[in-house]
């Protein structure tokens, strides 16, 4: 039997981060933050193995509605980087993440951002 998981949160991916990041608020560091409370918000979960996880990035809104309806549900193959939006999630999640042994990942494109962790 399948559980599906599904949680409406635009995935961000984790930046690169230094010493002053603590004090200065880069924007790109201030969505990775906004991010991290969403997902402890929504009381995401994650098992030791067995998940697979997808990522929906949002399409941009300049794309034309027939660009949008063919792109819908397709691979995802720019940035960002499928191993950064990994890293983001599981930083959200744990203080250390190295008891997760087995995972499946995915991104695709989607009308609106979210997260789908669906255990095996």
């Amino acid at each position: 039997m399948e559980n599906i998981n599904t949680y409406i949160i635009t995935p961000i991916p984790k930046p690169r981060m230094t010493q002053r990041d603590k004090w200065k608020q880069r924007p790109s560091v201030m969505r990775y933050r906004a991010f991290k409370d969403q997902v402890r918000d929504h009381r995401v979960t994650l098992p030791t193995s067995g998940a697979h996880i997808i990522f929906h990035i949002p399409m941009p809104k300049s794309w034309s509605k027939k660009k949008r309806r063919d792109m819908r549900g397709q691979g995802h193959q720019q940035t960002p980087d499928l191993d950064n939006l990994l890293k983001a999630l599981k930083d959200a999640l744990f203080d250390d993440d190295s008891h997760i042994w087995d995972y499946k990942a995915s991104k695709v494109w989607a009308l609106e951002g979210a997260i789908i962790i669906s255990i095996i």
